[in-house]
């Protein structure tokens, strides 16, 4: 069944649905109501199910059912007791936070490095905090007071992301319902939810994290057609290694974004930008199947030979490829018309893509 069906698909004259995959809550409410659509002669509706357990499908609309009712009442001040909570732990001032939001208002305008210079102090003394604490941790040997104020430190950084996440979360909904008529909510707002992605406590590494790069437009520009005249000029001297040793192991994730970029490049035809099969591939498709449950349970309970050999694993790069199709229409029309591109991309997305790794990482963190 493809995905396209759980949302946003109106058509009346839809009377029968086979479903081959787990449904549950809303997401079987959305789906299999895209058959409620009335149309003259439109007596009945069938609905043939592989897999799902009737108790869970009846369980899923009955909270919908002639009248839906709330539990209780969303108290619009849980975002000024949150904000309360998370100023008065003195991770940031106002400073920090007026200097972030200053540059995220100018939009397009900003440059990128405008909006690191800004965020990157915070973000970097909250991620040494954590990792010094982590190292006190592990060398407290047999000091437990020692290291249970380590652990309370890291403990309050992990639970100080959780909740800038969930006042990013809770502001978005409620502000659109109530008006708090206050700068300083919005505000952190918009710092949280800068400064939220940054804070990879347990992944701390030295040097630059290059993980979370993505090549998202590039611009070309002319710099004219300069002569290249071998005759003009001294002759250069050939380069004698006289510093033998003196180099630097290079970059892992430049090498693997550099492979990865290389890949795609080899997978589509036609008129598409490098930047465009980047963001296609790594980011539309693999972040599809990196929301899969069943994909990341066999990514961890199997080598990476056995999970590239999974049907599964097949199955929901087409569900991925179709529920592209309307945004990267050329690329994923290709690719349901080829199985072997389909082919390679799913060898790209297990190699430099690095889909197998993640999924694990997904499924133990």
């Amino acid at each position: 069944m493809a995905n396209k069906f759980q949302t946003g698909f109106d058509e009346p004259l839809l009377c029968a649905m086979y479903v081959d995959k787990r449904l549950g809550g809303i997401q079987a409410v959305q789906t299999l109501s895209r058959l409620n659509r009335c149309y003259p002669g439109k007596d009945q509706t069938y609905v043939v199910d592989f897999v799902n357990d009737p108790a869970e499908i009846l369980a899923a609309f009955k909270p919908y059912y002639e009248t839906a009712e709330l539990s209780g009442v969303t108290d619009p001040d849980i975002v000024l007791t949150l904000k309360a909570k998370l100023d008065g732990q003195a991770l940031y001032d106002a400073y920090e936070v007026d200097r972030v939001v200053n540059v995220a208002v100018k939009g397009s305008r900003a440059r990128p490095s405008e909006l690191d210079a800004a965020t990157t102090p915070v973000a970097s003394r909250l991620l040494t905090a954590y990792a010094e604490a982590k190292k006190v941790f592990e060398a407290a040997g047999g000091d437990a007071k020692r290291a249970q104020a380590a652990k309370d430190t890291m403990d309050s950084l992990i639970l100080f992301k959780s909740d800038i996440a969930a006042y990013v979360r809770i502001y978005g909904f409620l502000s659109q319902i109530f008006d708090y008529g206050n700068t300083e909510i919005e505000k952190r707002s918009i710092f949280f939810r800068l400064l939220h992605p940054l804070l990879t406590f347990g992944r701390e590494r030295e040097g630059v994290d290059l993980s979370a790069l993505k090549l998202t437009a590039y611009t070309i520009k002319s710099l004219g057609e300069p002569a290249l005249n071998l005759a003009v000029g001294e002759p250069v001297k050939l380069y004698v290694a006289d510093e033998t040793g003196s180099g630097q192991v290079q970059d892992k994730s430049r090498i693997a974004l550099d492979e990865l970029i290389a890949k795609v490049n080899d997978l589509f035809e036609g008129d598409l930008t490098p930047g465009d099969k980047l963001v296609y591939v790594n980011d539309v498709i693999k972040g599809k199947l990196m929301e899969s449950e069943k994909l990341a349970e066999q990514a961890v309970n199997n080598t990476k030979e056995q999970f590239a050999a999974s049907p599964d694993l097949a199955s929901e790069i087409m569900n991925a490829v179709m529920d592209a199709l309307t945004a990267h229409t050329a690329m994923s029309k290709q690719a349901l018309e080829s199985e072997k591109l389909r082919s390679d991309m799913k060898d790209v997305l297990l190699g430099a893509g690095k889909l197998w790794e993640g999924l694990r990482e997904k499924a133990t963190s």
